[in-house]
C-alpha cells in the first residue's frame, strides 16, 4: 500500500473526478455512504450522535454522514464551527440538503462553548482533514479541549482534527479519536509513534478512488503488504543443500550478556541459514554449545568480552555484529576494525551501535548496503537528538542515502529507509514484543537472509515483516504481555508458511 503526501491525496481525488468520471460532491457523498455504514455496523442504536464539522470538506464528509444518520433514525445534532467565511461548494451544498430534513444545527460562533456532551454520545470529528496546514487556536482548539474532556466516543473522519499529515503536530490541540476512518491509504501521520495517543484504532476505507493514479506516479512511502512480502520471499528448491543457504557469522555477546548470542543465534538458524558460526567470549563457549547444538562456536582469547576476530572472515556469507558484545576498548578496537577492513554487508545492531555512536567517523566506512537497527535511542546517539519522530524519518532517509546503507528505525511501525529514498513501514508486531531480546532476534533473522543471498534491501523488509509476524503469532497464543523474545523465535517456525 503507498503512502500518499497531502498534495497528492489531492490528486488522487482531482484525478478520480477527471477520469471516472464523478462530481466531488458525488465522490464526497461516496465517502460519507463508506463512514455510514461503517457506523450502522457498530450496533450504537440508542446512542446520541454530535456531529462537529468544520466548513472545508471534512466538514462536507461530516454533514452527509449526519443527513444520512438522521433519514437511518438515529438521534443525532449538528454543530458547525463557523469562521465568518463561506464554506466549500461541496460543504454548501450538502448543507442545503441537510436543511431540508432537519432544523437541529447549531453555529459555533464563540468561545463560550456550552455544548453538552455525555459519555453515552457518539462524537463524529469532522472539523479538520487532511488538508489541515496550521495549528489549531482560537474557537477551534477550545472546541477540540471540549471534546477531548468529555470521555464519550469518538470517531474522526479522515485523521483526527489537529494532525498534520507529513509533519509533527506535537504540542497543538488534537482531538482524542477512539478510531479513525481514513480513506483509501494510510496516512504519514497515522503510522508515527508520536501520534499514538490519538489515532485510536485505524480502519481504511475503500472508496474506489481511480487506480490510475497509483499507476501513473511514482511514490517513495509504502506499507509492507503481504503481496510485496510474497514477492521477496524465495522459496526452496527441493534439490537444495545447505551450502546453497549461506554461512552466517554472528559477532555476540559478553559476560552477563551470553542471552543475547544465543537469542540471536537461534533466531538465525530458525530463520534458515545453512550453517550459523557464533563468535563468543570463552565464557560464552559452554552455554551455546548447550542450547545450539546445530550451531558452530568459536571464542574470542578474551574470557569476557571479545577483543579480536576470527580469521578468514571472507569465508562467510553474512555477518552480523552486535547483541551483547558489550563497549569494552578492546571490543572497540575490534568494531573499528572490521567496519574499516571487511568491504561486504554487514547486520549491525545494540552494542556495535553504540561504539559507532562513540566513533561516528567511522559510520563513513562501514561497507555499502550495511543493515543498521537502531532503536529511536540508539538512532539519536548515532545521528543527533530529534524532537519528533518526523525529523527522525527525515535524518533516516537522508543518511541511509549518504551512507548507501539500510537503516531499520525499530518501532511499532518500523522503518525500513533504503539507499534510494525509498522507505517502508513495517505492518506487523506488536506490542509484546516491546522486551529484551527482541532485538536480538531480530538480527539473527536478518543475518539469516543476508547468508541466503537475499539483497540487504529485501533481506530487511521481509526480516522485519517475518519478524513481527512471528511476534504476532507468539502474542496470539500467549499473550502480549507474557511473551518472550524466545517465543518468537519458536515462533518463527509458523511465520514462514503464512508468506508462501
Amino acid at each position: 500500500m503507498q503512502i500518499l503526501s497531502r498534495e497528492q491525496i489531492q490528486a488522487w481525488d482531482q484525478y478520480t473526478i477527471y477520469n471516472e468520471p464523478i462530481r466531488s460532491v458525488d465522490l464526497m457523498e461516496r465517502a460519507a455512504t463508506c463512514c455510514f455504514d461503517w457506523i450502522r455496523a457498530q450496533h450504537w442504536r440508542g446512542h446520541s450522535f454530535k456531529i462537529f464539522c468544520g466548513k472545508g470538506n471534512n466538514g462536507g464528509d461530516g454533514l452527509a454522514i449526519a443527513r444520512m444518520l438522521l433519514q437511518a433514525g438515529f438521534s443525532t445534532i449538528i454543530y458547525i464551527l463557523e469562521n465568518g467565511r463561506p464554506g466549500s461548494p461541496d460543504f454548501q451544498e450538502n448543507l442545503q440538503r441537510l436543511h431540508e430534513i432537519t432544523t437541529d444545527i447549531h453555529f459555533i460562533q464563540s468561545e463560550n462553548i456550552v455544548i453538552s456532551i455525555t459519555e453515552t454520545d457518539i462524537i463524529i470529528d469532522a472539523l479538520f482533514g487532511s488538508g489541515l496546514n496550521k495549528p489549531l487556536s482560537g474557537i477551534a482548539a477550545l472546541l477540540v479541549e471540549h471534546i477531548n474532556s468529555a470521555h464519550a466516543i469518538v470517531v474522526s473522519i479522515d485523521v483526527p482534527s489537529g494532525l498534520f499529515l507529513d509533519k509533527s503536530s506535537k504540542g497543538h490541540p488534537i482531538i482524542v479519536a477512539d478510531h479513525t476512518l481514513t480513506f483509501q491509504v494510510y496516512k504519514l501521520c497515522l503510522l508515527v509513534q508520536e501520534n499514538a495517543p490519538y489515532i485510536g484504532r485505524i480502519h481504511i476505507l475503500d472508496i474506489q478512488l481511480h487506480p490510475g493514479f497509483l499507476k501513473d506516479n511514482i511514490f517513495h512511502k509504502e506499507l509492507t503488504e503481504p503481496a510485496l512480502i510474497r514477492s521477496i520471499f524465495k522459496p526452496r528448491n527441493e534439490f537444495s543443500h545447505k551450502g546453497n543457504f549461506g554461512h552466517a557469522l554472528l559477532i555476540t555477546g559478553s559476560y552477563g550478556k551470553i542471552g543475547a548470542a544465543v537469542l540471536a543465534t537461534r533466531a538465525c538458524m530458525r530463520s534458515g541459514a545453512g550453517l550459523t558460526t557464533v563468535f563468543v567470549p570463552r565464557c560464552g563457549y559452554s552455554i551455546l554449545q548447550s542450547v545450539a547444538p546445530e550451531a558452530m562456536v568459536m571464542t574470542d582469547e578474551n574470557d569476557e568480552h571479545l577483543s579480536s576476530l576470527p580469521g578468514d572472515l571472507d569465508k562467510y556469507a553474512a555477518i552480523g555484529i552486535g547483541p551483547g558484545i558489550g563497549t569494552e576498548e578492546a571490543t572497540q578496537k575490534m568494531v573499528s576494525f572490521i567496519a574499516r577492513r571487511y568491504t561486504m554487508p554487514l547486520v549491525i545492531d545494540a552494542d556495535a551501535l553504540n561504539i559507532l555512536s562513540l566513533h561516528k567517523e567511522l559510520l563513513t566506512h562501514i561497507p555499502a548496503d550495511s543493515i543498521l537497527t537502531p532503536h529511536p535511542k540508539e538512532f539519536d546517539r548515532l545521528f543527533g537528538d530529534h524532537t519528533n519522530d518526523f525529523d527522525r524519518l527525515s535524518t533516516a532517509t537522508a543518511k541511509a542515502a549518504e551512507l548507501k546503507c539500510i537503516i531499520v528505525l525499530k518501532g511499532h511501525h518500523t522503518i525500513i529507509a533504503t539507499p534510494g529514498r525509498q522507505i517502508f513501514f513495517n505492518n506487523t508486531g506488536n506490542a509484546g514484543m516491546a522486551k529484551g531480546g527482541s532485538g536480538d532476534v531480530l538480527t539473527g533473522i536478518l543475518t539469516a537472509l543476508r547468508a541466503q543471498g537475499y539483497e540487504s534491501e529485501k533481506a530487511a523488509i521481509l526480516g522485519v515483516y517475518i519478524h513481527g509476524l512471528a511476534g504476532d503469532l507468539a502474542a496470539s497464543k500467549l499473550s502480549m504481555e507474557s511473551m518472550l523474545a524466545s517465543d518468537i523465535i519458536e515462533a518463527i517456525s509458523l511465520a514462514f508458511p503464512q508468506i508462501y
